[in-house]
């Protein structure tokens, strides 16, 4: 995640060019940007199976109340915080609705659902995923391209402002939703040894479709793929899923490996665990701060590499100091990338450590 918006802000291509690009890319490149389209799907499912955790703790009415305001209060950051983080635009001439808004408004959705059986909950997160690229050649309307077709569609609220939806509903919901379902494997009744063999049976059956249904190439993704005149570019093209939104292709073949990773990493320890453990303890509160680094970061080297203050904005770009041509090469973005995360640590730790020892009710929603 923080590897994806740091080749946002630093790459000296990230504003001109796309990273997936058949024609431009290079195995570099292409497997820096491909490699993050794990985060954002793995966020919301394990956001949903995060919810199950809390069936025995709370009445289910108490769970559907807790959802409707952190799914309010989520959007209200994501429109506020997080917009402000990403564009430092003190007039918030632009909102952009990313993964925060897509979990607020799914956590929304569940809301209402959650007094279902946990079945019907997967049943219909599998449905909406399984189905919802039939809606991609649906009739023009307002709705379904708020809900579900838009990529990167700019909606104008009143002169001079307006949103940028990168996350349309629909899809999301499913996938939020199929976490919380299978999030009735982590309860304490599940034997460990039957939830490793469900996840990766579950995981390799869904990355097994994945390559089937890509290889008939009919369904599962606006994008289509061809052979290419060399081998890798081939791969290129079959592996250049979409995200925006998240076709069936895209969710199966992200989720699938995540399922597997849960399977291995279930008994994992030592160092590198721990440090892990830090960051995953505190991911709201890591995804917001690291916008701001990031952007901080992004005005300082900004006013280093000789622009001014007539350049701060840029009709070419969303973000304020950061014009098309700002940028380092790739080498660069990687040391960046493992310095702001480096940085994050300590504020992390801290914030994960405050969690655990005091019990405010407005922890839950941080």
């Amino acid at each position: 995640m923080a590897l994806d918006h740091v080749r946002d802000f630093f790459h000296v291509s990230a504003i001109t060019g796309d990273p997936l690009d058949l024609q431009t890319t290079n195995p570099a490149l292409y497997f820096t940007r491909w490699i993050t389209h794990f985060c954002a799907p793995l966020f919301v499912f394990l956001s949903g199976l995060s919810v199950h955790l809390m069936n025995g703790r709370k009445s289910k009415a108490e769970i559907s109340k807790y959802l409707f305001t952190r799914g309010l209060w989520l959007i209200f950051i994501e429109v506020t915080v997080i917009s402000f983080g990403f564009t430092f635009n003190p007039f918030m001439n632009l909102i952009v609705l990313q993964v925060i808004w897509a979990i607020g408004i799914s956590f929304l959705a569940l809301s209402v659902f959650v007094f279902l059986p946990w079945q019907a909950i997967l049943g219909i997160g599998l449905f909406i995923t399984l189905s919802h690229n039939l809606l991609d050649k649906a009739g023009p309307s307002a709705f379904m391209e708020f809900a579900h077709n838009t990529r990167y569609t700019y909606y104008q609220l009143f002169p001079g402002h307006g949103v940028m939806v990168f996350y349309p509903f629909i899809p999301w919901i499913g996938i939020l939703f199929m976490g919380y379902g299978l999030g009735r494997l982590f309860l304490q009744d599940v034997s460990v040894a039957k939830r490793r063999k469900i996840l990766i049976t579950t995981g390799l059956t869904m990355i097994a479709l994945f390559f089937v249904v890509r290889g008939i190439n009919n369904y599962g993704d606006p994008r289509t793929w061809a052979p290419q005149a060399t081998v890798l570019k081939t791969i290129y093209a079959f592996m250049n899923i979409t995200k925006y939104p998240p076709s069936l292709m895209y969710t199966l073949i992200t989720i699938g490996p995540g399922l597997l990773l849960l399977a291995a990493l279930e008994h994992a320890r030592g160092k590198l665990a721990g440090i892990a453990k830090v960051y995953g303890s505190v991911p709201f509160f890591y995804y917001v701060l690291h916008f701001y680094i990031i952007h901080t970061l992004t005005v300082i080297l900004f006013f280093a590499s000789g622009y001014g203050m007539n350049e701060i904005v840029n009709p070419q770009s969303p973000f304020l100091f950061r014009p098309p041509q700002f940028g380092y090469p790739l080498w660069i973005v990687y040391l960046i990338w493992i310095a702001v995360v480096a940085v994050l640590y300590r504020p992390c730790k801290w914030f994960s450590q405050y969690k655990r020892t005091h019990s405010y009710w407005w922890l839950s929603y941080l």
